[in-house]
């Protein structure tokens, strides 16, 4: 590698003053206009192009390309993703000026010199592997739109409904407008903790350009449609270049990359359902090609570095800890001086991302360590090797039954039956011993027990199995098929389709027809594919495709899991609604109250809203969809992720004041939980049909400035918040205030510079003390994650640690 001090640099270094001067003024000009992240981003990609042209002609004496102009923007989209968060850190976090924020950029020169002398002047071995992602990538982008012929909202279901497409659509909004809080939504209450969350991924650059993807397209289902088969796509290309870097052929790296993101679990639970658990996995094969291809020195440290920060800060729990058993055995694999260093940035990453989570849970009802066994989604051995059969539905108890209702453990049609027929001899067990002990960990995960921590439901482990054997098949196929000793072969593969076959009939008789047709299709597929062994991944494309149709036909959606029927159209919804906008809704209702056919036919949710619904139509209520939930004020309004479910909650609501204090505008009381006959005092029945009753608020709101909502001892002279995390009191006097925001870790309140004591009341809710000696003066009260500053200086030292490893010649 030549030093960064060469004349390539130096006219990089020119080209970079030119394209800083673009940027510059493209940015002042937009931002008289626009909000300063959007204003970023446009006059980033005009800088972009400029950069291409200069870089070609000037610095590299290059010509530009069709490949080059394609690569050069993909480059720079890690890039562009990790100087919008230092744009948005400087701005929000440590206060730089607007204006001054995008200069932040120069830290990232040196990295945007290597990658693009690697795009436009490093020459990539032609071995087939780049061309067949791309085909890889189409292929799994055309079976992505399958599910779809199924059931047009297939990838709208579950959480992806409840919990990730409506906050999804409110975070896109706040990043167009400028107004990003650093995980904190406090209109979204027990759900407005994101940092704490995790699975949102609020660090996560790639995670951010698709919420505002979101919010552009408008229809929450077409938008799950779109985001989920683009991370499908993700899993496919990493998991095919994963395969490749174990020693893999491009043509069985591809039957296996594309087979993996339409296996059952990842297809009808993350796909469909669990949003951050797909983009999470979508991420990890990518972490692990980039450690391994750097480990074994065809890549700089950048690589891993920028691969791990994506898997780490999709905030998924399952990929951390996967991430950390590969990072395991590639110390085993590499030696410990070798491996640590590249591991140790990504290491670093961790507390920024997960170190909220942590702190968070002992406000939450998740803040006990529990180890137990109760046998939810708990997968047996057989289930586990039945794995090919298409209409096998596992002996699992999941949340509608004792069996599930889909496919759940299946990877590939020929993922079992082709094991007689692989040349195992070949195989190079050596170069696969980290996938093997991948696969070894993970099959035990598997087998339970249900609940470790904050990990359960160990069917959820199956897919990083899934991901591991995918290699080994993949690496095992490329050796070819044998066909010596073809009666013993015929016999084995006669009793793998025979057994599985028998285990499926065994468990569901009645779907015996089913049964009986995979059995027979698996079997003439199998034969083509040792027939024209040519052929052959040609075959298991095909025999995929073929699968996923037939699956689709039997099981055109997930019924282990919810299926709300929310509304999509996030413009009809907010008309809808626009009534509960302006102020606080406390919504007393249970889902199981609701009429299965108000709920088929949508009109439940004209009335009614439940999980981050109300995020999408804009109102600011207690509804809402949270992993960890607050526990306080669970215990005030019996509330869970759907909002106060029991008939008492009414009464505590009015009981001590809580109404008062949550600045409650409207109660929406569901008639079948709780009638209500005459309105409290200061209250008026706004409406009442067949199924709620409407309060509304006769009174206006004290201090509609801002969320303070009690004064006791305290003249408030003035209320003003500032933004979703900052909020400014002037008062006269000493007491205690009551604010309407929930008391999560990481408040902290100070006068002239002093703190003051925070604390909660008996609903959560936080409460300032102001001493006797203070008799005055501005309260300043603001909120951040739990050590964010500490966090984003690991990540920026991870930075600079992997651009100076990157220099070291290899």
């Amino acid at each position: 590698m030549h030093r960064l001090g060469d004349s390539r640099f130096a006219r990089f270094a020119l080209v970079g003053g030119a394209n800083t001067t673009v940027h510059w003024a493209v940015y002042l000009v937009l931002w008289l206009v626009l909000p300063y992240l959007l204003a970023h981003v446009l006059a980033t990609a005009a800088a972009t192009a400029c950069s291409y042209l200069l870089n070609c002609r000037f610095t590299f004496g290059v010509p530009p390309s069709a490949r080059s102009l394609l690569l050069f923007p993909l480059s720079s989209l890690a890039l562009l993703g990790a100087s919008t968060l230092a744009v948005a850190a400087a701005v929000v976090v440590f206060g730089v000026d607007q204006r001054l924020a995008p200069l932040v950029g120069f830290a990232l020169v040196p990295a945007s010199f290597l990658a693009t002398r690697a795009v436009l002047t490093e020459r990539r071995r032609r071995d087939g592997t780049w061309r067949g992602a791309t085909a890889v990538a189409a292929g799994t982008a055309v079976l992505g739109a399958l599910p779809l012929l199924a059931d047009p909202a297939f990838y709208f279901a579950d959480d992806s409904a409840a919990q990730f497409l409506p906050m999804w659509h409110r975070l896109g909004e706040r990043l167009l407008a400028g107004q990003w809080s650093l995980g904190l939504e406090p209109d979204s209450w027990m759900g407005g903790n994101l940092a704490a969350e995790g699975l949102f991924g609020i660090w996560n650059p790639v995670n951010l350009a698709e919420f505002v993807l979101v919010a552009l397209i408008g229809d929450l289902s077409v938008a799950a449609a779109v985001v989920k088969i683009q991370f499908l796509v993700l899993l496919a290309t990493g998991t095919f270049l994963l395969c490749r870097e174990h020693g893999a052929r491009p043509g069985p790296a591809s039957a296996l990359a594309v087979a993996l993101p339409f296996s059952g679990f990842v297809l009808y639970f993350q796909a469909a359902s669990w949003a951050g658990g797909l983009i999470g996995l979508a991420w990890l094969p990518w972490a692990w090609w980039g450690l391994r291809r750097h480990l074994r020195g065809r890549a700089r440290a950048l690589l891993p570095f920028l691969l791990g920060y994506l898997c780490v800060s999709s905030g998924d729990p399952y990929a951390l800890l996967a991430l950390l058993l590969v990072c395991a055995v590639l110390v085993v694999e590499f030696g410990p001086r070798r491996a640590l260093p590249p591991i140790a940035t990504i290491a670093a990453c961790v507390p920024l991302i997960f170190w909220p989570v942590l702190v968070t849970a002992s406000a939450g009802w998740r803040g006990g360590q529990e180890l137990f066994n109760s046998g939810m989604l708990v997968p047996g051995l057989g289930d586990l090797l039945n794995a090919s059969l298409p209409s096998f539905l596992p002996h699992v108890r999941s949340f509608g039954d004792v069996r599930m209702t889909v496919p759940a453990v299946y990877l590939a049609w020929f993922a079992v039956p082709i094991l007689p027929w692989l040349n195992w001899r070949a195989m190079p067990c050596r170069r696969c011993a980290g996938a093997i002990a991948i696969a070894g960990w993970y099959f035990a995960l598997c087998l339970g027990p249900s609940n470790a921590w904050m990990f359960r439901w160990p069917l959820r482990h199956v897919e990083v199995l899934h991901l591991a054997v995918a290699v080994l098949l993949a690496v095992a196929l490329s050796g070819g098929v044998r066909t010596d000793r073809l009666r013993l072969r015929l016999g084995c593969t006669a009793l793998v389709l025979l057994g599985g076959g028998y285990l499926a009939f065994a468990g569901l008789p009645a779907r015996a027809p089913e049964h009986l047709l995979s059995l027979v299709l698996l079997a003439v597929l199998l034969a083509a594919a040792l027939r024209w062994r040519r052929r052959t991944v040609a075959v298991l494309h095909l025999g995929t495709a073929l699968v996923l149709g037939l699956q689709l036909l039997w099981f055109p959606a997930n019924r282990d899991v919810a299926d709300y029927g929310f509304p999509t159209d996030v413009s009809a919804l907010r008309a809808e609604h626009a009534p509960l906008r302006g102020g606080t809704v406390v919504q007393i209702a249970a889902r199981e109250r609701v009429p299965p056919e108000r709920i088929a036919d949508g009109s439940a949710w004209s009335t009614l809203l439940f999980g981050n619904m109300p995020a999408a139509a804009g109102v600011a209520g207690l509804v809402s969809y949270s992993g960890i939930g607050n526990e306080a004020l669970r215990e005030a309004l019996c509330s869970n992720y759907f909002g106060a479910t029991c008939p008492r909650a009414y009464d505590r609501l009015w009981r001590g004041g809580l109404a008062e204090r949550l600045k409650a505008t409207h109660v929406v009381v569901q008639r079948r939980l709780r009638e209500v006959a005459q309105p409290p005092p200061g209250w008026t029945i706004a409406r009442r049909d067949a199924e709620v009753v409407l309060l509304r608020r006769r009174d206006p709101l004290p201090w509609p400035g801002g969320r303070l909502s009690e004064a006791r001892g305290v003249r408030v002279l003035d209320d003003r918040q500032l933004g979703a995390r900052t909020e400014r009191v002037r008062f006269t006097g000493s007491g205690r205030l009551v604010f309407a925001r929930l008391a999560w870790p990481g408040y902290r309140a100070s006068v002239g510079g002093r703190d003051l004591a925070v604390s909660s009341t008996r609903a959560g809710l936080l409460a300032v003390r102001i001493p006797s000696d203070v008799s005055g003066g501005t309260l300043r009260v603001s909120w951040s994650p739990p050590g964010l500053r500490v966090g984003v200086l690991l990540v920026l030292g991870a930075a600079a640690a992997a651009l100076v490893m990157s220099r070291r010649p290899r």
